[in-house]
């Protein structure tokens, strides 16, 4: 189960910094707001 979690948090971190990056021109947008998706996922189907 921590496993999991650590990869949700990591996910979710490594989604937040691109969504931030995303704001400078380019396509970053998109990969941030999929890891974040993929992260909170993630750590919801942990619960």
């Amino acid at each position: 189960m921590a496993y999991r979690t650590t990869i949700g948090w990591s996910v979710l971190s490594s989604g937040i910094v691109t969504l931030v990056l995303g704001f400078l021109p380019g396509s970053d947008l998109w990969w941030g707001i999929g890891l974040c998706l993929l992260g909170l996922g993630i750590l919801l189907v942990r619960q």
